[in-house]
């Protein structure tokens, strides 16, 4: 699978097929992505391969670190400090339709409006309020 941000600077493929693929409903996604809810795509770290410039790297909990495009400043990438697992934000993928979520995490936080995959089974954030 291949993505990048909007502008084309930062681009990634990966060499291996999604671990996990949700729906997260945490304040922090939202305030990530700026919309309702973050679609996120787990991957192993050891299966992706940068292309381009690198992401610009934040620390967005005591856990978490996030990325964005330096220059467009589209979100990019989610991982946790002690993970082996990166998520990337299913509207950078090149192909986002083959996928399919398979469930909401982070429901506790979910927008009333937010009706999206309304079947889909949904869990409570476990992290501290602080993560997603």
């Amino acid at each position: 699978m291949d993505g990048r941000c909007l502008c084309g600077a930062v681009r990634w493929t990966v060499e291996s097929e999604p671990t996990s693929v949700y729906h997260c409903h945490c304040s922090m996604c939202r305030r990530w992505t700026g919309g309702a809810f973050a679609t996120l795509v787990w991957f192993r770290k050891e299966s992706v391969l940068w292309g381009g410039s690198r992401p610009k790297v934040f620390r967005s909990s005591p856990i978490a670190r996030r990325s964005h495009c330096g220059i467009c400043g589209s979100p990019i990438h989610l991982a946790y400090d002690d993970g082996d697992e990166i998520a990337f934000a299913a509207g950078s993928l090149e192909h986002p339709e083959t996928l399919s979520p398979t469930h909401h995490y982070g429901i506790e936080s979910r927008l009333g409006w937010a009706d999206v995959g309304l079947a889909l089974p949904g869990q409570s954030t476990r992290e501290a309020s602080t993560t997603c």
